[in-house]
């Protein structure tokens, strides 16, 4: 199984939430996972992420080891699910997937809809907030998509 996060920059929500998931494909011992991220714009290609969100995952005890990356084409045949933050990132996702040759079979999805809850399926962007507030919102939210995504598939759902 490959999974890809992509927010607009890669450096809070989409490196979230590839270390949430590394970590929980770690935990239940499933080898055959890859997880990555990336995103649209190149502002933070080759750099760490965000700091705040950093501390935060260290404080729940999950590594980060990612550097900020664009997606490219080739991400859209590599990966089997591509998962975006919001709606605009899962508009730009679909629009890029429809103007491929040959079409991706990779399944696009907003990654909050497996939270089930409409009012939390949008991750927003905590990038501009103050401390570490909105990112615990973020890590919340990806978390507990993270663990349904999870549990569908292996379920076979």
């Amino acid at each position: 199984m490959k999974v890809l996060f992509v927010c607009i920059g890669n450096t809070c929500r989409s490196p979230m939430a590839e270390a949430i998931l590394q970590h929980l494909v770690l935990k239940q011992n499933l080898e055959d996972w890859h997880v990555d991220s990336a995103g649209f714009r190149s502002w933070n290609v080759g750099e760490e992420p965000q700091a705040r969100g950093q501390q935060l995952l260290k404080q729940h005890g999950i590594k980060m080891n990612h550097l900020g990356r664009m997606i490219t084409d080739f991400d859209f045949y590599e990966f089997d699910y591509i998962f975006g933050m919001d709606t605009s990132n899962l508009t730009e996702l679909q629009e890029r997937a429809k103007n491929l040759e040959p079409p991706p079979k990779c399944k696009i999805q907003l990654l909050g809809s497996y939270i089930g809850r409409k009012e939390d399926e949008i991750i927003q962007d905590p990038y501009f907030s103050q401390g570490l507030g909105a990112f615990n919102t973020v890590y919340l939210q990806i978390m507990e998509s993270c663990q349904n995504f999870l549990r569908q598939i292996k379920e076979g759902n």
